[in-house]
């Protein structure tokens, strides 16, 4: 069962491969379904990608294609878009006109996520939360609602984090032995660590030699995040 929002995206994205086949871009979405950020295109795509409406193509700018689409409304070949049946939501602003033959496409995609301050990896420091917003190339992201993070320190150098990269990070609350989180400790303190679960011990490893792994009860940790790509400046 899809959301109004989610039926009027799916439905703006097959007409508009339907007319021109190429997916519209996440401004041309934005506009369409009158919403005031690309972070919410980006949550809608997210969740009809986890139910298998669409998919990402690998590799490629603006590559979005329908996989199944709801009872009533069927998959054609290109043509223009019919109109809505009856369990569609109708689109508030029509679809646009495809730019002519050899006008160049929009470059790839970008979606802004919260930048919520500076994360330490080294010796644990304060996540703080901030209204800021970062912009992300769309490709960098997966499925799922995400945030990003000013990396502080150099204990996880060994894996490619340096001081001063934004680590973009994938909201959960679970994760995996071994993967890179961000730990949240004592409800203050939030650090970017290797994840390994030891019982009742949580221990929390760097990469970087000089530093020491990090050894808590489990009741201490709280899992906010596990990362999912980094953004580095060179200026």
């Amino acid at each position: 069962m899809l959301t109004a929002k989610q039926q009027q995206l799916l439905s703006y994205i097959k007409q508009h491969l339907d007319q021109g086949g190429v997916s519209p871009s996440f401004e041309e979405m934005k506009e369409a379904l009158d919403l005031k950020s690309k972070s919410g295109i980006h949550r809608l795509i997210s969740a009809l990608e986890e139910r298998g409406f669409i998919r990402r193509l690998a590799n490629r700018a603006r590559a979005l294609e329908i996989v199944k689409l709801p009872e009533g409304m069927a998959l054609a070949p290109a043509r223009p878009a019919p109109a809505p049946t009856a369990d569609i939501v109708p689109l508030r602003k029509p679809v646009p006109q495809m730019p002519a033959r050899g006008t160049p496409i929009a470059a790839n995609d970008v979606i802004e996520i919260p930048l919520h301050g500076r994360i330490a990896a080294g010796v644990p420091i304060e996540a703080m939360e901030g209204q800021t917003m970062l912009s992300v190339p769309a490709a960098l992201l997966g499925a799922g609602d995400h945030y990003a993070l000013e990396v502080s320190g150099d204990s996880m150098i060994e894996a490619g984090i340096f001081d001063g990269d934004f680590a973009l990070i994938q909201r959960t609350e679970t994760a995996r032995d071994g993967q890179i989180v961000v730990a949240l400790i004592d409800e203050s303190e939030a650090t970017l660590k290797y994840f390994h679960p030891e019982g009742r011990r949580i221990r929390l490893d760097p990469a970087n030699r000089d530093y020491e792994p990090q050894i808590y009860d489990a009741r201490q940790v709280r899992i906010q995040g596990r990362l999912a790509g980094l953004l580095r400046r060179y200026n």
